[in-house]
């Protein structure tokens, strides 16, 4: 009998010494092991209870290095919490957490009963302060692209989404204001410059279209107050997360979601819509403190991919969470993104396509745009409803191929917002970071840019405003153009043209010199004090000789800079008209015939930037109109994108990220110098160039060689 006790207790020896380590926890106690415990004054009893401590001695060392469930490491600041039990056993949260949901109090290692045990809440959309309050931590670190599949087989399983509250005024509190916002206004006031045409008109001469351009700049933003000299932002992101989004598109636009997570300050706020078949708010307007960063970062990483694609439904969902929210920050935008066509609200994507319906009078896109709320498209307000909020901007990311860019460019455009084309996967994050680089840096809002005729016999015409709305009144003394928000070191440039009458002196009155043409007035909201603002342009005067010289019939260059790109825009649109016809040959005229008149401009012969982009712009267009095919595949996004670009003279991501032009004139460039080339701000540059840096591992001074390569003007240190 004694022979046989001795060769149990080495045989439970040898077990609990390879238990131990291997770092396994213990599955059961002793009598799963066959062994009985009947007297605890027995052989039996003594051994079990030796062996018992001898097997907690040991594993309690063992534990202190892993978690006896994942086998990671338990080494604190690795981006998880860590639990310590009552009997000194650690493990990480959320891997206990799981194991106590499914009914386990017992340590997986020693069997001690816990009193007290680890509870993970569930996501409480009702209550955003207690949301998440004991979740288990995660940093914001960002891990490289290859290991993500290494963190996911850790992750524990998702507990069922909890429901939806009836109304989203749930968002998290704005803070309150601990300064005086009038000491956190900008320091400077919007900059407004005005070019004649010509510097000086025959007297007598009768010009009825006479070009005046008028430019404004936003002061800049200064890099250590970046927080305080903006408006701070509520961002809806609504993210398509159907079947085509499984495996690396899903999970780039994981890591894009967290780059802008990351970069929000503690003052804006984010919410997360997700949709496929139908659409769904995961994460509520919160501000993005460090833990508010963290439970998004949480809630970006639960995302997975199955479905169809129900882009109004996730449009519809985002609204809601910016209409029905209790508190309002100064700015408010929505950025969707979507890989596909609506499968939901579309009859017949493909006769969206079909030549003889165009997309600008195709009655079943104009049925898709009806479904639309009225916050992001005004056109659907009921007349009379004065109570309405104002428009919502959408700023659409089409990407790859297969997207509705058609839709995509017309929601955006219907919301004053911006179309971007993603081509490749790679992109994403540069895409996003390049519109968060403007949105976090709006300086200016409700601007409102007036010109007024001073002169007898000077009347405005027309005004070249693009997509921005302007308004001539008074038969044509006053003209107005409602332009909105401007990022920080943002230019506007439009064309105003009037009539010059020929001038006569009356019989005994002294000729004058010069006839003054117009007035600028330019009048603002300050985003930060919330203090309206005017600035008053210098008065527009021409020169009125007997005679002209040589230098007087000398265009302006920043007049004829501007023709130019309007000229450019004009073409492309007139272009991508008959491509969708299917008149390729008609398209790829069109184009040929604007790049001609381009370089033949004087600003292009004199080497203007703008001009070399332009240029740059017409070929690639025309290569993506080469056949068909190819335009179906690319060209149209890529135009609509572009043409997107130009009517807001705002910059947006297409094509290649490797073709696109980073550097707008340089950093405190002179505009009136180097053009508004691609129409980014230095805080969108600086935005990318962040972005590329953890994109291509690379440092940011290389990041920032990198963009200026780019560039196809000049820099200025």
């Amino acid at each position: 009998m004694a022979g046989a006790w001795n060769k149990l207790k080495k045989s439970l020896s040898l077990r609990l010494s390879f238990q131990s380590d291997t770092a396994n926890p213990l599955s059961s106690d002793f009598s799963s092991s066959g062994i009985s415990v009947t007297s605890t004054g027995s052989p039996a009893s003594r051994s079990s209870t030796s062996s018992s401590r001898f097997s907690r001695s040991i594993s309690s060392r063992s534990s202190k290095k892993t978690c006896a469930i994942c086998l990671g490491n338990l080494k604190t600041g690795q981006g998880q919490a860590i639990f310590t039990a009552e009997c000194t056993h650690s493990f990480h949260f959320n891997c206990i957490a799981s194991s106590v949901k499914h009914g386990n109090d017992l340590c997986p290692i020693c069997r001690s009963k816990w009193k007290d045990i680890p509870f993970q809440a569930p996501t409480n959309m009702g209550d955003p302060q207690r949301m998440c309050v004991d979740r288990a931590r995660v940093s914001p670190y960002q891990p490289p692209l290859e290991d993500l599949h290494v963190i996911h087989r850790h992750l524990p399983p998702q507990s069922p989404p909890q429901p939806e509250p009836q109304h989203f005024s749930d968002d998290e509190p704005l803070p309150a204001m601990s300064e005086d916002p009038t000491t956190l206004s900008c320091t400077q006031a919007v900059s407004v410059k005005a070019f004649p045409e010509f510097p000086a008109v025959s007297a007598s001469e009768l010009l009825p279209k006479f070009a005046i351009l008028v430019n404004i700049r936003a002061p800049p933003l200064h890099d250590d107050a970046r927080h305080l000299d903006r408006a701070p932002i509520d961002l809806v992101t609504v993210l398509d997360v159907s079947g085509s989004m499984a495996g690396s598109k899903l999970t780039l636009l994981k890591r894009a979601v967290r780059f802008v997570i990351q970069n929000l300050g503690p003052s804006d706020r984010l919410a997360i819509v997700s949709f496929s078949s139908t659409a769904r708010r995961i994460f509520p307007l919160r501000r993005m403190t460090d833990r508010g960063r963290e439970d998004a970062i949480l809630a970006i990483n639960s995302l997975s991919s199955s479905g169809g694609t129900n882009i109004v439904e996730g449009l519809k969902k985002g609204v809601r969470v910016l209409e029905e929210r209790r508190g309002q920050n100064p700015v408010s935008s929505i950025i969707l993104l979507s890989d596909g066509k609506d499968t939901y609200n579309c009859e017949n994507s493909n006769q969206l396509r079909n030549p003889k319906n165009q997309s600008s009078s195709n009655p079943r896109q104009v049925e898709y745009l009806n479904l639309l709320p009225a916050s992001i498209c005004p056109s659907n307000m009921e007349s009379g409803d004065a109570a309405r909020q104002p428009t919502i901007p959408v700023h659409t990311f089409g990407f790859g191929s297969d997207h509705d860019s058609t839709a995509m460019h017309d929601i955006s455009n219907a919301s004053s917002g911006m179309f971007s084309f993603i081509e490749s996967v790679g992109m994403i994050q540069d895409a996003f970071a390049r519109c968060i680089g403007g949105l976090l840096s709006v300086v200016v809002q409700e601007l409102r840019l007036t010109v007024r005729s001073i002169s007898a016999g000077v009347h405005i015409g027309s005004i070249a405003s693009g997509r921005y709305l302007s308004e001539i009144s008074n038969q044509g003394q006053q003209g107005v153009i409602d332009v909105g928000d401007l990022y920080a070191d943002e230019e506007k440039e439009f064309l105003v043209y009037l009539s010059v009458p020929v001038y006569s002196a009356a019989e005994g009155e002294e000729r004058a010199e010069k006839t003054s043409l117009l007035d600028v007035l330019c009048l603002y909201k300050d985003s930060v004090s919330n203090e309206m603002r005017q600035v008053e342009g210098e008065k527009i005067e021409i020169r009125r000789p007997e005679v002209l010289s040589p230098g007087d019939m000398i265009v302006s260059l920043e007049v004829d800079r501007q023709r130019n790109r309007l000229l450019v825009a004009e073409g492309i649109a007139e272009a991508q008209s008959m491509a969708e016809t299917g008149n390729l040959e008609g398209a790829q005229s069109v184009l040929a015939q604007r790049r001609s008149t381009l370089l033949s401009s004087a600003s292009a012969q004199a080497g203007d930037g703008l001009c070399t982009w332009l240029e740059a712009e017409l070929g690639e267009i025309r290569e993506r109109m080469a056949s068909q095919e190819l335009y179906e595949h690319t060209g149209r996004a890529y135009v609509l994108s572009g043409l997107s670009s130009h009517s807001w003279q705002r910059a947006t991501t297409r094509g290649d990220s490797t073709t696109q032009t980073f550097v707008l004139g340089g950093e405190g460039g002179n505009s009136s110098t180097s053009g508004a080339v691609g129409y980014n701000t230095p805080t969108m540059v600086r935005m990318v160039t962040k972005s590329q840096t953890l994109n291509f591992s690379t440092t940011p001074e290389q990041a920032r060689r990198l963009n200026k390569s780019c560039s196809l003007t000049p820099q200025h240190e």
